[in-house]
This record gives structure tokens, C-alpha cells and sequence, in this order.
């Protein structure tokens, strides 16, 4: 280490003469975060003087300035608001379904005080639940009962277990998914205590697969829709109604993992044919699982729809009440699936349908006159602004083939690089999160509202102005 940096090193301010700068002192934060922020600045700047040649110590005001960054940014809570323009509607990552207006007055309807969440008020007994939304469950799917916990990998893994614990359950090679986080199926079922026999083969699986298989020790015939993935080709499945069928003849319920869950028949949209948990019904299977904040476009919840006996002998299990759902999600629930009475309204009212359904050419219009504005915000040495033709993905473990055509308005930043405007953008407030492609920054309108637009062109003004010289210092990540 030179003499000069020693020198500089000495001189490196404590954290009481920090905390004592005028614009610091004033700043509403708690002390601890302040005095947290302190120390950080302090081990930053050390570390600037060891790695740099020479230089000077910052002047107070740059202090102040660099120090109220850091402060700022360890004020903002860890969970915030992100601006979605990454063409991926059910983003697993961001949160997946946003909801309804509808069900976020209800969230805060039922949060800011108290509610009959276990109460009858009707006879002022103690009720359950499941009653707030078990009748429009069955309303909406034709089913003799339901039940909801609090995701769909719960509500398959409580299911399993109060239907078959300790039996075998069968299921076709084919339909052995994995979802996201490396949660696997035939892991849910070891951990229900339901032992695993696979029929068939990867690509075909006959009725006769499961006849064949067929023992004393079965006690569940298990099918799993592969909602996030396809086999094409030379490939065969045995259809729910023929599952029901054999399961009938042999005394042997019949359980299907619908995953994503579809209450609307979105075909005529162009999207493609997938089974809705009315036609599974219908068909007979004695419990259906699926999720709520998938193509349902509510809050995360597995729900639970099927004959009543089966119903009733999940809602009883021990497990059920380690994964029950709580109040808020309930009056999410129930906000979302009474919108579901009226198929426009719920088109009307519920984002992901209203993605889902957007036009292209209404895509491209909207994109156009956001492109107009952004051109008008900006100097013409920022970027190279223009519209590209991009397709939008579902999302989510949700329809994997779809591609929902459109247009992206592509970035390309010519003070910066493309990765670095994207870090930017993901450092804003509100959060931005686009995609990345060659030396630009694609930004796909269609999940973003309406009403976000201005947030939007507000974040890309910020994130796309040149770094001063009191920004060239670039912290440590705090988050």
C-alpha cells in the first residue's frame, strides 16, 4: 500500500461525523438503517482507495449524497412493485397472476379489520372457511364439493394423502411432471406416503396399461394434465371418462392434477383447445386439483373440486389445516371467481384474460403511441427507439406452445450498454423488468396496464439518462 493511500485511509470519515451531515441528520429513517448505511459507505470507499491510484476524498455534499443513496435504498421494502414488460404474462419470478380491482378491494375490505373468516352469522356458531367459496366453486365447476389450500403442489400433496396414503397409485410414465423449484411428482406422492407405479411408456399409455396393473394395493388412479410441457407425435393418453370407467369397475377413486385450471373455453380466441375443470368434471373424475393464480388469474391457492365423500375426507385430514389458506387470499379468491358468473365480466375484469384476448393489432397501436411519447421525452442521443415484431409467452407452467403474436418496442441505448440499462431499469422505482436481445432492451406492452404506462415512460426517462460523475461510484448491492 503507498504512503499516499495510507494517508487517504486515515483521513476516511467515522460514522458519527456521517450521521452528523445536515441532510443526513434530517432524513425521516430509522437510526439503525442510517448508521447501517454509514458503515457501508465507509467500507466502499476504502475499498475504492485500495483498488484505485490515488485520488481524492469525496467533499461532504457528495458524502451526504452518496450516503442518502444508500439510506434510500435500504428503506425500500425487499418485496416492491415491478412493471412487467417482459412478454411473459404468468412470470413465476414476478409474481405470477395480478389481480383483479375487484380483488384487491376485497383484500383490503377484509384486512383492515375484522371478518366472519370462522364465523356463522347467521346463528352466531362457529362455521369454516371453505364456506366462502365452496358454493362458487361448485356454481362455476358443477362439482358436489370443494375445498382450497394454499397452492396447487399443496393441494395435490393433501389430496394424495387422505385418498391413498400407504397404497399404490397409478399414473402414466408420460405424466410424471416436474414443475418449478425441481418439484416433481413422484416426489409429492413419496411424500404423501403414496407409493408410485408408472404405466405405459414415455410417449403411449393404453387403458390396458392400467388394467394390467391393477392390484390389492391400489388405491388411486392418478392423472396428471401436462399443463406446462407437450409430447407431439407418435403419442397416446387415456382420456379422463375412460379413467373414470375402469376406476368405477374396480372400486378405485380417480384423482387429476389439472395444474394451470381453465374455467372459460378461451379457443374462439385463437388460443389453444385445453381442458376446462367443468368438462373434467363432467367426465366423472372423483377429485380435480388446479391452480388459482394460473390461467384462473387470482391469488395463489390450490383448489380442490370433486364428488363430496372425497371432498369431505381431504377436508378432514391433519394436513389440511398446515396448508389452509388465510383471509386475504379467501376475499381475493372469492372476488376472482364470482367475476367467473358472468363470462364478459370476467373477461372484462380479470387481467390475465384480458392479456390473453389482446389483439395484436390493439398491441401495436398502443405500443405506437407509447413509442410517440417516449421519442418526445427523450434527447435523440439516448437511444435508438423503434417498434419490432416480438411474440409473448403464457407463462407459468401454462399453455408451453402458445406464442400470443405482437410487437415489442426494442431499446438500443447509445451511452450505455443494453445490460447495463436493463440493471438500471430493475433499479428504478417502480422496477422494470424487460428482455434482453443482442444490444438492445425489449419492452412488451401487453402486461402492462393502462394506467402503468406513465410509471413506465417515467422509469425509462430515468433509467436512460447518462450517469453523472456522482453516480460513477456505484455502491455495493444492499439488497
Amino acid at each position: 500500500m503507498s504512503e499516499s493511500s495510507q494517508q487517504l485511509l486515515r483521513q476516511l470519515p467515522a460514522i458519527d461525523r456521517l450521521l452528523g451531515l445536515a441532510a443526513v441528520a434530517s432524513h425521516p429513517a430509522p437510526h439503525i438503517l442510517k448508521r447501517v448505511a454509514a458503515q457501508q459507505l465507509v467500507a466502499d470507499l476504502r475499498r475504492q482507495l485500495l483498488t484505485a491510484a490515488g485520488g481524492a476524498l469525496p467533499t461532504d455534499s457528495e458524502l451526504a449524497d452518496r450516503l442518502l443513496r444508500l439510506i434510500d435504498q435500504r428503506c425500500q421494502p425487499s418485496l416492491r412493485r415491478v412493471l412487467n414488460a417482459s412478454g411473459t404474462l404468468l412470470h413465476t419470478n414476478l409474481g405470477r397472476a395480478p389481480l383483479s380491482g375487484q380483488a384487491l378491494q376485497a383484500i383490503t375490505e377484509v384486512a383492515k379489520g375484522y371478518s366472519n373468516l370462522e364465523l356463522d352469522l347467521t346463528s352466531g356458531t362457529r362455521g369454516h372457511r371453505y364456506s366462502h367459496i365452496d358454493q362458487l366453486l361448485c356454481q362455476l365447476t358443477g362439482a358436489e364439493a370443494a375445498a382450497v389450500v394454499n397452492n396447487n403442489a399443496g393441494a395435490v400433496l393433501l389430496a394424495l394423502t387422505a385418498l391413498a396414503q400407504g397404497r399404490e397409485a397409478l399414473v402414466s410414465r408420460g405424466e410424471l411432471v416436474e414443475i418449478g423449484g425441481a418439484f416433481r411428482i413422484p416426489d409429492v406422492m413419496e411424500a404423501g406416503g403414496v407409493r408410485l407405479r408408472e404405466v405405459g411408456t414415455t410417449n403411449k399409455t393404453h387403458l390396458r396399461d392400467y388394467q394390467t396393473a391393477i392390484g390389492e394395493h391400489t388405491g388411486l388412479l392418478l392423472k396428471v394434465h401436462t399443463s406446462n410441457y407437450r409430447i407431439v407425435g407418435f403419442s397416446q393418453s387415456v382420456e379422463a371418462a375412460e379413467l373414470v370407467s375402469l376406476g368405477r369397475q374396480h372400486g378405485i377413486p380417480v384423482m387429476e392434477d389439472l395444474g394451470s385450471g381453465m374455467l372459460l373455453d378461451l379457443s374462439p380466441f385463437g388460443l389453444p383447445r385445453e381442458p376446462t375443470v367443468q368438462e373434467a368434471v363432467a367426465a366423472g373424475i372423483d377429485v380435480l386439483t388446479f391452480s388459482g393464480d394460473k390461467l384462473l388469474g387470482g391469488p395463489q391457492a390450490g383448489l380442490i373440486v370433486g364428488k363430496r365423500w372425497a371432498i369431505d375426507k381431504i377436508r378432514h385430514h391433519p394436513l389440511a389445516r398446515a396448508l389452509r389458506i388465510d383471509k386475504l387470499t379467501l376475499a381475493a379468491l372469492e372476488a376472482t371467481l364470482f367475476a367467473y358468473l358472468d363470462r364478459e365480466q370476467a373477461l372484462h375484469d380479470i387481467p390475465v384474460l384480458r392479456m390473453l384476448n389482446l389483439p395484436a393489432e390493439q398491441l401495436r397501436q398502443r405500443s405506437q403511441r407509447f413509442l410517440r411519447r417516449l421519442r418526445r421525452s427523450l434527447p435523440a442521443d439516448q437511444a435508438r427507439l423503434q417498434l419490432v415484431e416480438a411474440c409473448a409467452c403464457v407463462g407459468g407452467g401454462a399453455l408451453p406452445l402458445t406464442e400470443l403474436p405482437g410487437c415489442a418496442l426494442a431499446l438500443q441505448p447509445l451511452q450505455q450498454s443494453a445490460a447495463e440499462l436493463a440493471r438500471r431499469l430493475r433499479d428504478g422505482t417502480p422496477a422494470v423488468v424487460g428482455r434482453l436481445q443482442d444490444a438492445a432492451v425489449l419492452l412488451n406492452l401487453r402486461c402492462i396496464a393502462a394506467d402503468e404506462e406513465a410509471a413506465l415512460l417515467q422509469a425509462l426517462c430515468q433509467a436512460l439518462r447518462p450517469a453523472t460523475a456522482a453516480n460513477a461510484f456505484a455502491p455495493t448491492d444492499v439488497s
